[in-house]
């Protein structure tokens, strides 16, 4: 069982109860295994980062991010550490969410069915 770190603990609770309502309009869509069955969690500790969205059996990140993360170094090192830890990463803009959910729903399931489940699983 892997050890939990009190603070990152801490900062992910903070995340969820300070979520946007881009992140709460795809989260009210991904809850409860709503699309197609798969499990994802949010504001999930990985590593040194918390993510915004995961489905652990696929490896399969979802980041939802606002204008003031356009060209961010901060993500491009991030995306580079998850990628190079087995984990794939797709990023919305919060317009994308808003305006055309249905495509960005649709980009996650083909990426999901893309890729078989974690070997570990």
């Amino acid at each position: 069982m892997r050890g939990a770190n009190e603070s990152n603990i801490k900062r992910a609770r903070d995340l969820r109860s300070a979520s946007t309502d881009a992140e709460g309009t795809l989260w009210y869509r991904l809850r409860a295994r709503r699309l197609n069955g798969y499990k994802f969690v949010r504001q999930e500790p990985i590593g040194p980062y918390t993510v915004d969205f995961i489905c652990r059996e696929h490896r399969l990140v979802i980041e939802v991010d606002g204008g003031q993360h356009a060209d961010s170094q901060n993500d491009a090192l991030r995306d580079k550490w998850l990628v190079d830890h087995k984990y794939r990463v797709l990023r919305f803009w919060n317009n994308e969410i808003s305006g055309n959910l249905a495509g960005v729903l649709e980009t996650i399931l083909t990426a999901l069915a893309e890729a078989p489940p974690h070997p570990d699983r």
